[in-house]
């Protein structure tokens, strides 16, 4: 996707935790939650999932990448995406994945 003229909203990286900041137990689990974190923040801001540009997904040493892919599905969806997929250490202990997303916002 080309990013139409206008804001672009930059979602920093968003781990696998609930609204209480526990961080959830297993990658499936994690890789979820991370992803609904995405699609609250780019709602707040007036954008969605059909306007990001970008997805740069770092995932903790030994994480399989298509297993963490096949858990974004059932809540991201199918959206012709950029994605990068970078094998390190998430900053918080425990955290097996880390999301971050350019996106456009709507202009009104």
């Amino acid at each position: 996707m080309i990013l139409p003229p206008g804001p672009i909203l930059f979602v920093g990286g968003q781990n696998g935790v609930d609204a209480a900041g526990a961080l959830l137990d297993g990658l499936e689990a994690q890789v979820a939650q991370a992803m609904r974190n995405v699609l609250a923040v780019l709602a707040e801001a007036g954008s969605g999932p059909e306007l990001v540009a970008k997805l740069t997904i770092h995932l903790a040493p030994g994480v399989d990448p298509a297993e963490a892919f096949a858990a974004t599905q059932s809540v991201w969806g199918f959206h012709r995406t950029a994605v990068t997929v970078l094998a390190v250490a998430p900053a918080r202990p425990g955290a097996l994945v880390e999301v971050e997303a350019i996106a456009a916002l709507q202009v009104q």
